[in-house]
């Protein structure tokens, strides 16, 4: 029983289109047409703009690392069971075509992409699959873009791959995904020419001009609420951005989405400069981690490349997102506060959801030094359950169980719904104060009441549990490079890091440090601290001051 309410408190938030298209993928088999490639398009390709750069992941002329892995493709093959599918989708992306130095490498990709063609036979395998397949179109385009030779057999295929990928777009899935399936019939429209190139074109514009509206929320944040994927979303709306400039022919097709697109990645620029910490980078929110996306500041640089104006640093004091549900409190050079009042995602793709309402993350002279756990994995291991669950986050679990019910490995059934939130001022203090409905299924029906007190030189976090329940645990994960000194017992204890110092109290709670995991990238888990808060009653307040 507990598992059949745990499939409809999944599947009665899905759109009907996705329960649709999830039959019709599933039991559709288009057929393969390998028919000669249309000719190609007469694009400006001098005008194109260099790329952001992603890091360097083939490391000989077969050799590639990827999360942190290293293997030979002579050994593994291009679909080998002995790697993660994860690491097995990254090597069908070719991403290295257009990573920092590929120009170096270029002898490389001619035998690579020369190899792709003869042994990933159309339709079969990993790499083929929709969205391997869409990033590969558009990462063999942007090459041949940037000056260099596809081979006669890669251009042959790059029309087969859009001709199946037209016939495979993930409709059920919707969010990420579907824009990327999109992007791609876009580049390949405007890469080719004539009517079937012209079909995928106004078929990518189509779903672009739908989707943009809907994905990208009001306040700049992606809908899937990951600063991870946004920065993705981002880059794909810059990489079509640069695809137009390049397109004159083709302007009158772009004409609505053009500028709907540049509109749209000022305010998704915004964004990620608010959720990034003061080192650059992103926060750990939902599925997140360093190195899955081009850094904020190769967005940026991209963004310049094509022109874009500029957009201003986050001001001191406090910045709502109210749309994606995020907030920033900046307490000049000395704090940064990023506060999670967001629903875990859009209710029909909770799928990178992390049981993590009312969590937060904290930087204090320009250093990381709460953060949530990260992600390094995917899949449906134990270990990719854990890291999605409440526990794994500055937040507070009853009863030993999730906020949001997070399970398999990117399916979410009841799901943490944030209440009452409250924004104020006092003089030199910010105050906010939200509530959540996660745990309001378990008996006694309790609801978690979060409050932040933020001032130059301290911050009081106090929870609340209204209703009953037997255990209140509350955690606050350290960064790797804070120096916690050992101890069975903290409700009174410290914490150093470059020349500055943490000291925090607790009220109402025992405190101890704990050894812990942190994930910053996939592939990668370091070692660090928690402090561990065992709730004595329905309240509780850690007090926090630095200098």
């Amino acid at each position: 029983m507990s598992t059949l309410l745990k499939y409809w408190h999944t599947v009665r938030h899905l759109k009907p289109i996705q329960l649709y298209w999830r039959v019709q993928f599933h039991l559709a088999r288009p057929r393969i047409h390998e028919g000669p490639a249309p000719p190609l398009r007469a694009l400006l390709a001098q005008q194109w703009r260099s790329p952001a750069r992603r890091n360097i992941s083939w490391t000989g002329p077969g050799r590639a690392n990827f999360l942190h892995e290293t293997h030979d493709l002579d050994k593994i093959g291009w679909d080998g069971p002995a790697v993660e599918k994860l690491w097995r989708y990254h090597l069908h992306y070719f991403d290295d075509l257009n990573a920092h130095d590929a120009a170096q490498r270029r002898e490389w990709h001619h035998s690579l992409l020369r190899r792709w063609v003869r042994e990933n036979r159309p339709a079969e395998g990993t790499g083929w699959e929709p969205y391997p397949t869409s990033l590969r179109i558009v990462n063999w385009i942007k090459w041949a873009l940037a000056g260099n030779r596809l081979p006669s057999e890669c251009i042959q295929s790059l029309a087969v791959q859009a001709r199946w990928l037209s016939k495979r777009l993930e409709i059920h899935l919707l969010g990420n995904h579907l824009l990327a399936n999109a992007k791609a019939l876009v580049f390949a429209g405007s890469f080719f020419e004539g009517r079937e190139a012209d079909e995928w074109l106004a078929r990518g514009l189509r779903i672009l001009e739908c989707e943009l509206g809907e994905q990208v929320l009001p306040d700049g944040g992606h809908i899937e609420r990951s600063p991870m994927y946004h920065s993705i979303v981002l880059e794909d709306l810059l990489d079509l951005l640069n695809l137009h400039s390049i397109s004159p022919s083709l302007a009158g097709r772009w004409l609505n989405l053009g500028e709907s697109c540049r509109e749209a990645v000022g305010r998704m620029r915004h964004w990620l400069s608010v959720m990034c910490h003061p080192d650059g980078e992103i926060s750990f929110f939902n599925d997140a981690a360093i190195g899955m996306a081009p850094s904020p500041q190769e967005v940026e640089l991209y963004a310049e490349r094509l022109h874009l104006p500029s957009v201003p640093s986050p001001r001191d004091g406090l910045i709502h997102l109210p749309d994606s549900g995020y907030i920033r409190v900046q307490r000049g050079t000395h704090a940064v506060v990023l506060l999670d009042v967001a629903l875990v995602g859009p209710d029909f793709l909770p799928g990178h959801a992390h049981a993590d309402t009312l969590s937060f993350e904290l930087s204090l002279y320009g250093q990381r030094v709460f953060v949530n756990s990260g992600t390094s994995c995917y899949g449906r291991s134990a270990e990719r359950l854990r890291q999605r669950g409440t526990a794994a986050h500055n937040t507070v679990t009853v009863d030993g169980q999730d906020s949001s019910e997070v399970w398999a490995g990117f399916r979410v059934a009841r799901r943490a719904k944030p209440l009452d939130l409250q924004i104020q001022e006092d003089g030199a203090t910010l105050r906010v104060t939200c509530a959540h409905d996660g745990y309001v299924h378990l008996p006694g029906k309790p609801i978690h009441w979060r409050e932040w007190r933020v001032s130059d030189k301290s911050m009081d976090i106090t929870d609340v549990i209204k209703g009953s329940c037997r255990q209140t645990v509350g955690r606050l994960f350290f960064s790797p490079s804070i120096a916690v000194p050992a101890s069975s017992t903290a409700t009174i204890g410290h914490a150093t890091f470059s020349g500055h110092a943490l000291n925090w109290v607790i009220e109402g709670a025992t405190g101890r440090v704990v050894p812990a995991r942190f994930h910053p990238e996939f592939g990668m888990s370091q070692a660090t601290g928690c402090l561990e808060m065992v709730f004595l009653q329905a309240r509780s307040c850690v007090r926090l001051a630095w200098g």
